[in-house]
């Protein structure tokens, strides 16, 4: 459609309206969720030495069937004091070093221990080397672990803490403002007049964003007033990385966010995208916080902050690839052809089958409920029959 910009364009232009943030140092404990800022390698090899892979005896494997000689013992943490000779076994526990000489680990429940000496009872290891882990076999020093932009899941946490880091480097957390407008929203809880809606968006944004490495203010609220929007985007700017409007983002007589931002002193980026829902989306900046005004009905709002405000804060936060990746799943009933703009529709994967949900109104919350998908359809994309494979987004 003429003067709507492609949602991949205007994606790109909302990742380059400010770079990811300045880097820190943040202790393991904090870091869950965060993004790395440079690269990880390996400090250490990892282990770093022999160890046990079970509880059991260290022996020679030319040694066996035994019998053998107990000449010692060697626990977790601890260095064997002594290395193993001919027909000698060292009890030894999981995760303790291998002593000098040995090279195989029988298991305890294969032998049996009458005073100093050690039989075995079972079939005994198979080979040589069998139990042990051996020095750097799950990395070794100078070994690239972790790329800058990768996000730290608890795997990754614990890989790199082995491999030696003393504390995690990331990109500052984004401190992210929500500011919903409107003169029929009531904050959630009080007494609703005729003509007036509880205000459910800026909670449902804050919700999203729990999940992100953000730091959320508490939801605000404007009324339909270009002078007061005016003066509280001001105002968050100077304390803020993003900004997100949600309503007045239209052409409506009481659609103030576009004037208002211009008289902050902010500018426009784009503003309206092909794309239903969430067509009349702005993005734009004000100092040097970024500003995204996302439409305000509530499917609308969860749309675009899907696709635009969640990966302008995993960007900010440092993400190499900040954009919620694409699956395919067949359909369990039939699609209608698209229309003139791209669709995202609220769907059900159940079952490893897509079900997109009957209400198209961008107005209802209870679809929200059950959609667990966004399918994607190309703006015009033909009429699909059940089973035919489509792309989706998988939501919260």
């Amino acid at each position: 459609m003429s003067g709507l910009l492609p949602v991949e364009e205007a994606q790109a232009r909302t990742l380059t309206l400010r770079t990811p943030l300045s880097p820190e140092t943040i202790a393991f404990s904090e870091c869950f969720g965060r993004y790395l800022s440079q690269p990880v390698t390996a400090l250490r090899d990892q282990p770093a030495a022999a160890l046990s892979a079970m509880d059991g005896y260290a022996i020679r494997f030319a040694d066996l069937p035994g019998p053998w000689t107990i000449a010692g013992e060697v626990a977790a943490g601890a260095v064997p004091s002594r290395a193993l000779g001919p027909g000698e076994a060292i009890r030894i526990f999981t995760g303790a070093m291998l002593p000098e000489g040995a090279d195989t680990v029988v298991v305890q429940e294969d032998v049996a221990a009458k005073g100093a000496t050690l039989t075995l009872t079972g079939d005994g290891p198979a080979a040589r080397g069998r139990h042990i882990r051996p020095r750097a076999g799950d990395f070794a020093a100078g070994a690239p672990l972790l790329d800058a932009g990768a996000r730290l899941t608890p795997g990754a946490i614990a890989a790199a803490i082995m491999a030696g880091a003393p504390a995690a480097p990331v990109h500052r957390r984004p401190r992210v403002a929500i500011l919903s407008t409107g003169d029929e929203l009531v904050e959630p809880g009080r007494p609703l007049a005729p003509g007036h809606i509880p205000d459910s968006n800026g909670a449902m944004l804050a919700a999203m964003l729990a999940a992100e490495p953000a730091a959320v203010a508490l939801p605000l609220h404007a009324r339909d007033e270009r002078g007061t929007i005016s003066n509280i985007l001001r105002e968050l700017a100077r304390h803020h990385d993003v900004i997100v409007t949600i309503g007045g983002a239209s052409v409506g007589d009481h659609d103030h966010v576009r004037g208002a931002l211009a008289d902050a002193g902010g500018a426009v980026d784009f503003w309206r995208v092909a794309m239903r829902p969430g067509k009349p989306l702005i993005a734009g900046t004000l100092g040097e916080a970024v500003l995204l005004g996302l439409p305000g009905n509530p499917a609308s709002a969860f749309v675009t902050a899907t696709l635009f405000l969640l990966p302008l804060v995993r960007h900010l936060a440092g993400a190499r690839d900040p954009f919620q990746p694409r699956g395919q799943a067949p359909l369990a009933v039939p699609l209608a052809a698209g229309g003139d703009r791209r669709d995202y529709l609220r769907a059900r994967l159940d079952g490893g089958a897509l079900t997109p949900l009957d209400s198209r109104d961008s107005g209802q919350t209870r679809p929200l409920i059950a959609a667990n998908a966004l399918i994607v359809r190309d703006r015009d994309a033909s009429a699909r029959d059940a089973g035919a494979l489509v792309d989706y987004i998988a939501i919260a």
